[in-house]
């Protein structure tokens, strides 16, 4: 399958989650902005795909990368994002989404795992409540040290200047 075919609009990933189900697999979800694709993003994506069966990534709209990270950001723009990720063989399936969270999603789908780095408090993980209330688990991984987007830009800032 190639990359862009594995990018999902929530309706279509209500059907895979929907016969997943039926078919007793365990779907692992996570989100973020991937806005430089790097090791510790490949890293933290592959962990995630061991927790399950199907991994599901969404990823953040321009616009929320921005309402996130600064008028700067992205650096990267949503659809070459979505892709990229969704070239990553442990990805079985990509969505963007608009919002400032990804509850809506979460609700949707209701993933047996929900996935957030270890950077994020258990009880600030968003959607946390609602997958375990139906029956699924929250985990969070570690982070590869000292490996960001932000350190990345600070190098190139640093190296080439402004």
């Amino acid at each position: 399958m190639r990359a862009r075919e594995k990018i999902k609009s929530l309706g279509e990933l209500s059907v895979i989650r929907e016969a997943a189900r039926e078919a007793g697999r365990q779907v692992v979800f996570t989100n973020g902005c991937f806005d430089l694709l790097h090791i510790g993003h490949i890293r933290y994506l592959e962990a995630a795909r061991l927790l399950g069966d199907l991994l599901i990534v969404a990823v953040n709209s321009d616009a929320s990368v921005t309402a996130i990270k600064g008028p700067l950001r992205p650096i990267t723009g949503e659809r070459e994002r979505c892709e990229l990720v969704a070239a990553l063989q442990c990805v079985d399936f990509v969505v963007s989404f608009e919002t400032a969270d990804p509850l809506p999603l979460i609700e949707a789908l209701k993933p047996d795992v929900l996935v957030k780095g270890a950077d994020w408090p258990l009880e600030s993980i968003v959607g946390g409540e609602v997958v375990r209330r139906e029956g699924g688990r929250v985990v969070r991984i570690p982070l590869v040290p000292e490996c960001s987007t932000s350190g990345i830009i600070q190098r190139i800032v640093t190296r080439f200047g402004r």
